[in-house]
C-alpha cells in the first residue's frame, strides 16, 4: 500500500508541477505585453533556433521567449532564476508533503484496523487449537502410565519376550512423539548447566538401546570433554538424532557417536537406509517414511540454531547417514 501511495503522490506531484508551470507561463505571457512586472527579469536574446511561447528550463533559470514588433534580430526574454522559481514552489511542496503524511497515517490506521479485524478470528482459532492439543497431550499421560504399569506386571508374570518388547518400544515411541509435540507447541529453553559429554551420551544410549536390541551402539568421545550450555535442549537434539539413527537402521546395524576435538564436531553415524532428500529433512512435517509426523528434525534444527550449533548432514542412500554437530567455542568448558 505504501508503494502504491508513493506512485500516486509522485503522479500527483507531476500534475501539480505542470499546473504551476502553466500558471507561471501565463503570467509571463501577460507581462510580455505591458512589461509592467517586477517579478521577472527582462532581457533580449538574439534569434537562433529558439522556441517561442514555451517555458524553457535550465540549471540557471526558467524563461520564456516572445517576438518583438518591428524587431527581427532579437526575441524578448522574460526569466526567473532557479532560486526564485523554487521559492515560489515552496508552498506547493509543503502542501503535498502535508497531504502525503496525512494520507499515510490514515492508510496505516485503516490497515491496522483491517488487519486486526481479518486476523483476530484466525489467531483465536490457532490459540484454541493449540490449547486443545495441549489438553489432549496432557490426557495421554494417564492411559500411557496405565499401559506401562500393566506391561510391567505382565512381564513379571510371563517373562520378557518379543511381543512385550515390541509393546515397550511402541510406548516409548508414543512418549517421544508426545515430547516432540510439546516442544513444538511451546519452545522453551532449560537452564545453562555444565556436564560431561561422554556420560551424557552413555545415559542417552542406555535409554534407547533397550528398545533396539538388534543394533550395536558405540561411543568414541574423550572423557575430559565437558560442555556448558542448555542441557535439556542439547539432550533433545541428541535424543532425536539417536532415535532416528536407530529407528531407520537395518536389523544388524550400528550407531556410532564420535567426537573430533580438532574440529569440535560430534558426529552420529548409522548404517541405515539413508535419506533421499537431505536438504528437506529439517523442514516442518517432511518425512520419507510412514512412521512419525516429520517434526523431530525440525525441532532439532530450531534447537541447534538456538544453541549456535552448526548442523550438517551427510548421507549415502541405502548405506549410511551421518549427522555432524559442530559445537561453538563458548560451549566447551575450559
Amino acid at each position: 500500500m505504501g508503494i502504491l501511495l508513493g506512485i500516486i503522490f509522485y503522479l500527483d506531484y507531476q500534475k501539480e508541477l505542470q499546473s504551476f508551470d502553466e500558471k507561471l507561463f501565463y503570467k509571463m505571457h501577460l507581462c510580455s505585453y505591458s512589461l509592467d512586472c517586477q517579478t521577472y527579469k527582462i532581457d533580449f536574446e538574439k534569434k537562433k533556433e529558439n522556441v517561442l511561447y514555451k517555458l524553457l528550463k535550465n540549471k540557471q533559470e526558467v524563461s520564456s521567449l516572445y517576438p518583438v514588433k518591428d524587431v527581427s534580430d532579437f526575441y524578448l526574454k522574460l526569466s526567473l532564476s532557479q532560486e526564485e522559481y523554487h521559492e515560489q514552489m515552496h508552498y506547493l511542496h509543503e502542501a503535498l508533503i502535508f497531504r502525503a503524511i496525512v494520507t499515510l497515517v490514515v492508510a496505516f490506521l485503516i490497515s491496522m484496523l483491517f488487519s486486526f479485524y481479518a486476523l483476530y478470528p484466525l489467531r483465536n482459532a490457532l490459540v484454541l487449537t493449540r490449547e486443545f492439543i495441549k489438553d489432549i497431550l496432557h490426557d495421554f499421560n494417564t492411559p500411557i502410565a496405565t499401559m506401562r504399569l500393566n506391561l510391567s506386571l505382565l512381564e513379571k508374570e510371563i517373562g520378557s519376550n518379543t511381543k512385550v518388547s515390541r509393546i515397550e518400544r511402541s510406548i516409548e515411541n508414543i512418549l517421544s512423539l508426545e515430547e516432540n509435540l510439546k516442544n513444538y507447541l511451546q519452545f522453551q529453553s532449560s537452564e545453562i548447566e555444565t556436564f560431561n559429554l561422554l556420560i551424557l551420551l552413555q545415559e542417552r544410549i542406555n535409554m534407547v538401546e533397550q528398545n533396539y536390541p538388534h543394533l550395536r551402539y558405540s561411543i568414541e568421545v574423550p572423557l575430559e570433554i565437558r560442555l556448558h550450555t542448555f542441557k535439556k535442549d542439547f539432550v533433545r537434539i541428541v535424543d532425536n538424532i539417536i532415535i532416528n539413527a536407530s529407528k531407520y537402521n537395518k536389523s544388524d546395524g550400528q550407531v556410532l557417536l564420535k567426537y573430533d576435538e580438532e574440529t569440535r564436531t560430534l558426529s552420529i553415524e548409522d548404517t541405515g537406509k539413508g535419506i533421499k532428500n537431505p536438504k528437506k529433512v529439517f523442514e516442518r512435517f517432511y518425512k520419507e517414511h510412514e512412521r512419525g509426523v516429520g517434526i523431530g528434525l525440525h525441532i532439532v534444527k530450531k534447537l541447534t540454531e538456538h544453541l549456535n550449533i552448526q548442523i550438517e548432514l551427510e548421507t549415502l542412500l541405502g548405506k549410511k547417514t551421518i549427522v555432524l554437530l559442530k559445537l561453538p567455542f563458548e560451549m566447551l568448558e575450559g
